[in-house]
């Protein structure tokens, strides 16, 4: 169950981390862990990663994290938002979800010279999730 302290504790730093050397580790299988302090091209992949945090509801939207907005209330997780359709781009979107409603969180880490074309689809924005079509 996701709570104040999953997104504002060391869990999602510790998520956000842990995809980043995932990612890392996949570029450069020769390396551990153990030894990653001894390859500085490692360390150069590593801090130039871009992560993506996709938050997922109940009602199958889906929004991304652009940043944790620190709220005193503490029963809802208020971020803004990164907005896939341009006409939001120009202004601040910030959402704010009871934890209840969230059902999973993932990030995924990817070098800028690598990204994929296609991206996964955000769904917040529309009225309603989109129907897969036949």
């Amino acid at each position: 169950m996701f709570d104040y302290d999953w997104f504002h504790g060391a869990a999602f730093s510790r998520l956000q981390d842990e995809a980043r050397l995932r990612c890392a580790c996949k570029r450069f299988p020769d390396v551990t862990p153990e030894n990653a302090d001894d390859n500085p091209k490692f360390h150069t992949f590593l801090e130039s990663l871009e992560l993506r945090r996709l938050v997922y509801l109940r009602d199958g939207f889906s929004y991304e994290v652009k940043i944790i907005a620190e709220m005193e209330s503490k029963s809802h997780l208020t971020f803004e938002c990164e907005p896939v359709d341009d006409h939001y781009k120009v202004g601040a979107f910030v959402v704010s979800v009871p934890f209840d409603d969230i059902v999973r969180v993932e990030v995924f880490a990817v070098h800028p010279d690598e990204k994929p074309e296609d991206m996964p689809l955000i769904t917040g924005f529309r009225n309603q999730p989109e129907r897969p079509k036949p």
